[in-house]
């Protein structure tokens, strides 16, 4: 493959020019520049030849010459975009994946492989890894609409991989987002999905209804449209964001955000509790007409389970219903029982005072005196009013 291969940017196409930079004709292109004069009659860098030569970014590789003065700014290209010319080879990225051309970091230009990688990660779009509350938060739940892959292995295996970079391409404006659910567990989403089983990968798609994450903004409310089974597949997954874009598929809204926590056994148990309840409740709102079971966690179960143990009961002791007349002269009983027990307790003086008459405290108080050895033991006059203690 020779250099010439490698096409020249005409800076004085104003039209190429904002296409390259700002892809304003709508191409979908993404570009990878190399600052190069050709009258220096320098050779094109061989970090950016190998690149070129190695095939395995979708970037469009162009030359241009970054000591170009624009008319419309009166500055060089260098200086519009605050490009380092000390920086060589100087390599930028423009066009449709980023908003403005932006300069590769001097690390990755040391081999043409090592370019390579630095352009997939810039240019080409992933399905982002999510670990934390923050980055399920940030990554999947303030976009509009999002394709969140719970994997039920660390690994993905090939066919899934595949099939995520098919759906990055033919939904460019879906964010897409995946979990290890192996070891991560996503609270207030999975109960509304199928349970985990055999290590097969879960799909759900997400959808904004209204709030943001920005400070000051509206409290973020979402949605979510799962896959009914375990497993996934290209055709599955994409059928279903169709679906959802079209809206054909309403998502259904969750009270609560989804959050990351550690999968455990315990939490695992409580949420299939959970499941467990939310799947009864719906079948006896569909079925209004079919009789409770005793016992089956409804009311009226509840009721009937009563019942059932009550009349166990009495079969075992014998018990026999009382008619209305011998549940009359049982109550005439108790009440007998109840006056003669009120008549032992209220027991008054004979001088007690008549009910609501005042009590005069002086005609109650009787005179104090004290004796010792059967003698008056007058308080002196004369003496202090302190204590005194014979020590003899």
């Amino acid at each position: 493959m020779s250099l010439r291969q490698i096409i020249r940017v005409n800076v004085l196409d104003e039209v190429e020019l904002k296409n390259v930079f700002f892809d304003e004709s709508g191409t979908g292109k993404s570009y990878a520049l190399l600052c190069h004069d050709d009258e220096t009659n320098l050779p094109v860098s061989s970090v950016f030849q190998d690149a070129f030569n190695n095939g395995g970014s979708s970037a469009e590789f162009r030359l241009i010459d970054c000591n170009y003065v624009l008319p419309s700014s009166e500055k060089s290209i260098a200086d519009k975009f605050k490009l380092d010319l000390k920086i060589r080879p100087t390599i930028f990225i423009s066009g449709n994946a980023v908003d403005s051309p932006k300069q590769i970091p001097a690390k990755h230009l040391k081999t043409g492989k090592m370019l390579v990688k630095a352009l997939r990660s810039q240019l080409e779009k992933r399905a982002a890894k999510i670990e934390t509350t923050q980055d399920l938060r940030t990554k999947c739940l303030d976009k509009d609409i999002c394709g969140l892959l719970l994997k039920g292995t660390k690994t993905a295996p090939k066919y899934l991989k595949d099939a995520i970079n098919k759906l990055l391409v033919e939904f460019p404006n879906v964010s897409f987002g995946s979990v290890d659910a192996s070891v991560l567990y996503v609270l207030n989403l999975e109960e509304h999905m199928v349970e985990l089983a055999n290590e097969q990968p879960r799909f759900v798609v997400l959808k904004k209804i209204s709030g943001s994450l920005e400070k000051g903004g509206s409290r973020l409310i979402t949605s979510i449209a799962p896959l009914p089974d375990n497993g996934v597949s290209y055709g599955q997954m994409s059928t279903l964001l169709g679906n959802v874009i079209t809206g054909s598929v309403q998502p259904k809204k969750i009270p609560s955000l989804p959050s990351i926590k550690t999968r455990t056994k315990k939490l695992v148990e409580q949420e299939r509790a959970k499941r467990e309840r939310k799947q009864g409740q719906q079948e006896r709102k569909n079925n209004p007409q079919k009789p409770a079971a005793a016992n089956d966690g409804s009311v009226e179960g509840r009721r009937l389970e009563r019942e059932k143990r009550r009349a166990e009961h009495r079969a075992k002791t014998g018990f026999k219903e009382k008619t209305p007349e011998e549940i009359a002269e049982m109550e005439r009983k108790r009440r007998e029982r109840m006056e003669e027990e009120a008549a032992k307790w209220n027991v008054a003086p004979d001088d007690a005072p008549e009910e609501g008459d005042i009590i005069d405290e002086g005609e109650y108080v009787e005179e104090e005196e004290e004796y010792l050895d059967g003698e008056e033991v007058l308080e002196d006059e004369g003496s202090d009013d302190e204590d005194v203690i014979d020590l003899d």
